[in-house]
């Protein structure tokens, strides 16, 4: 949620900052030149990256505004439990828990120890997982980043090409003056959308990625803790200590 806010603030900012200097609302208001780097930077994004990791990005992008389902206290709270039960009926006294189960790597998990499955294995299906799902972040990260360095650049066009036509008219003293100023909402639009947007996006899920890595390592080393039995208790201690 703080990011949406910081994102209001951002805008709120800028925008509040041009109208105490006096400036117009309208003035910032000019569709070619959104146009222009709006559109130009999209393209220039799709000729870098393939669909896929477009549709990652689109799915992904809405999860930056809100904390994931699980928290780590609520996941601690689980795997204990889940301990306690093993410990005490056994590994397939999960079964029911697995299906209930609402989060797919914590159901997998439970999958796993249902079926037997050896501490090596286990580690490494959920392993795999996690490095597949922490890679899938980190390239729509990366896509966000390079849409932040062709948003300025196509700024700069658009503000280029507003000064051409400004140049064909520089009979009028008036028009001139007007027109360069419009050239440069380009400008702006371009520097805003990256900085504003693009960036601290590309950052915030750079830092998702990173956050659910290592929760799910925290959740993986709980799930060997039940295949061998560990005390709840000492379990639960060292889980806290990842400090997520």
């Amino acid at each position: 949620m703080i990011a949406f806010f910081g994102l209001l603030l951002a805008w709120f900012a800028v925008f509040g900052g041009h109208l105490l200097e006096g400036g117009q609302p309208g003035s910032l208001s000019n569709f070619p030149a959104a146009l222009i780097v709006i559109g130009g930077t999209l393209a220039a994004g799709m000729i870098q990256a393939d669909f896929k990791t477009w549709k990652a990005a689109w799915r992904l992008f809405p999860n930056i505004f809100w904390k994931p389902a699980h928290s780590a206290d609520i996941c601690i709270g689980k795997l204990v439990r889940w301990c306690q039960m093993a410990r005490r009926s056994g590994p397939l006294s999960l079964d029911p828990e697995s299906s209930k189960e609402p989060d797919n790597y914590l159901r997998l998990g439970l999958q796993l120890i249902v079926d037997g499955a050896e501490k090596d294995k286990i580690h490494k299906s959920l392993s795999v997982t996690t490095e597949s799902r922490e890679n899938e972040w980190l390239r729509a990260a990366d896509l966000f980043e390079s849409l932040g360095g062709y948003a300025p650049t196509m700024g700069i066009i658009g503000a280029v090409l507003g000064l051409i036509q400004v140049m064909t008219q520089v009979d009028d003293v008036q028009l001139i003056g007007s027109g360069i100023a419009t050239a440069f909402v380009a400008t702006i639009y371009g520097v805003g959308f990256a900085n504003l947007f693009l960036l601290p996006v590309s950052g915030r899920l750079r830092n998702e990625a990173m956050a659910r890595s290592q929760f799910e390592e925290m959740v993986l080393d709980g799930f060997l803790a039940i295949v061998e039995g560990e005390n709840p208790r000492v379990m639960e201690r060292r889980l806290r200590e990842y400090r997520l």
